[in-house]
């Protein structure tokens, strides 16, 4: 399954894996959302709600695509945020994995909070 997302000052593509998340979020698309950012983080709420999955992980590579499930949203880390330590992406809580942007995740910078976000399949 592949995503595209897209914000007024660029676009990018993620794969994503065979979970029961990345299904709920397949069926969902597509969606639109306000960009958020939480240090070098983006995030933005969706319609989708699922619980924690048993692998869900805080620390992550940059341009991993995860799910915040306490806040029903997409999470997108290029770079760390406030609660990190050094040079790691840590997100807020665990999130679902939900696969990976493809190429690189540096081009979430140009996302501002409030920007429009639309996800759609790829």
């Amino acid at each position: 399954m592949r995503i595209r997302i897209l914000w007024p000052a660029g676009q990018a593509t993620a794969t994503l894996k065979s979970t029961p998340t990345a299904e709920a979020l397949w069926v969902a698309l597509p969606i639109g959302s306000s960009a958020s950012t939480w240090g070098q983080e983006v995030y933005f709420g969706t319609p989708v709600s699922v619980r924690r999955e048993d692998d869900a992980q805080q620390v992550v590579e940059p341009g991993t695509v995860a799910f915040w499930t306490d806040g029903d949203s997409l999470a997108l880390p290029y770079g760390p945020t406030p609660i990190s330590h050094a040079d790691e992406c840590r997100l807020a809580s665990p999130c679902n994995i939900l696969g990976a942007l493809d190429g690189d995740a540096q081009v979430l910078r140009t996302v501002r909070p409030g920007d429009s976000i639309r996800v759609e399949r790829a």
